[in-house]
């Protein structure tokens, strides 16, 4: 073999020839790849978290360079609002407010009663907060919001740093506390039940101690009754047996249908509640009748004519309303009489009465109604 042959070079295989229309065709597809894997490689990468850029012309005009550097930051946008504890923030709030001491204590509350400065009083409250809620926390098994027992829990801490008296040798915190759990506990009475339980203060006086009382009783060995319920605690029996009545009994609807079979279905609790008194219009009537008796009963005084008699009927008969009537020994002695006589001219005055009110009102012999006790 030749040198020439040794260093020629073997020849590349010679490309496929193709079509005009079929080379066209492929340089477009691989124009359009590119922009067709930009595209499949923004879809599979990770979206950025949207970015707001601060507005320019919001800028005041100060320091150039600190505006450029913070108009490069980015300044992330909250896609969910983080859920945060309402009681969780508050307590983180009251621990912002430090403790007194005793010294402290008492120094402010002197200054706050010789000059009431709002202040001082507000030092005083915000000192004593963890005590509110650590009351509050006692009545926490109540079907009610602790925050709103906490409200009511600062209103009687308010009272009781204004009603505060620092020379008794009492901390302030010891005399709260009774403000703090009164007003809650009026809270809790208020609005246990839709009807309120107790308005006068021997229901209140009821709704705390009834139970307790009854208990106390019973371990003892006596009988829970009404009359020995009320001498402990100092209340009229029938304050003892309504509130006992609340007590025992849960609210419902007396237009709520009552649970039965069928035939009682369209019955309710009020159908079933039992009227006392007489029916509304026997009431009327005999409210009717009252009056014409006492427009009678004036007529027949204007017709006496004796002085005795005028007497016995304006001071025994028919005195006027809001004077009890005289007695028939204070009219013997009055007179120079004995009693008996004097029970004997008001029996005469009071035949001649019945005998005017059958000429005048016709139905007399069916009034019910007394004319002294109605005088």
């Amino acid at each position: 073999m030749s040198p020439k042959a040794k260093a020629r070079k073997p020849k590349k295989p010679a490309k496929p020839r193709v079509p005009r229309k079929a080379r066209s065709a492929a340089g477009a597809r691989e124009a359009d790849q590119p922009e067709q894997q930009e595209d499949e490689r923004q879809q599979q990468e990770p979206l950025e978290p949207e970015v707001l850029q601060p507005d320019p012309l919001a800028l005041d005009g100060g320091d150039e360079e600190a505006a450029r550097v913070e108009a490069t930051l980015p300044v992330p946008v909250e896609r969910d609002l983080a859920r945060a504890d309402a009681l969780q923030r508050y307590m983180a709030e009251v621990a912002r407010h430090s403790l007194l001491s005793r010294e402290e204590e008492h120094e402010l509350a002197v200054k706050f009663q010789q000059t009431h400065d709002p202040e001082l009083a507000y030092r005083l409250v915000t000192a004593n907060l963890r005590l509110v809620v650590k009351i509050a926390h006692e009545y926490r098994r109540a079907a009610f919001n602790l925050l709103d027992l906490i409200q009511e829990g600062n209103v009687g801490l308010m009272h009781a740093v204004q009603k505060y008296d620092p020379f008794r040798g009492v901390k302030l915190s010891s005399y709260a506390a009774w403000w703090i759990r009164a007003y809650i506990l009026r809270y809790l009475m208020d609005n246990w039940r839709m009807v309120k339980l107790g308005t006068t203060q021997a229901q209140r006086k009821l709704f705390f101690n009834l139970r307790k009382e009854q208990e106390r009783l019973l371990s003892q060995g006596f009988e829970a009754a009404p009359k020995l319920l009320a001498e402990r605690l100092d209340v009229s029996e029938q304050d003892v047996r309504e509130m006992d009545q609340r007590l025992s009994n849960d609210e419902f609807s007396i237009d709520a249908p009552v649970p039965g079979g069928q035939d009682e279905a369209r019955q309710t609790h009020g159908d079933r509640l039992v009227q006392s008194g007489a029916p509304i219009d026997e009431q009327l009537a005999d409210e009717e009748l009252r009056r014409i008796f006492k427009e009678k009963l004036a007529e027949f005084g204007k017709t006496l004519t004796g002085e005795k008699d005028r007497f016995l009927f304006e001071n025994r008969i028919a005195p006027p309303e809001g004077r009890d009537p005289m007695t028939l020994q204070q009219i013997g002695d009055l007179w120079g009489v004995t009693r008996e006589r004097a029970r004997q001219l008001e029996a005469r005055l009071t035949d001649h009465l019945r005998e005017f009110l059958r000429r005048e009102l016709p139905d007399f012999a069916q009034l019910s109604v007394d004319f002294r006790e109605e005088s």
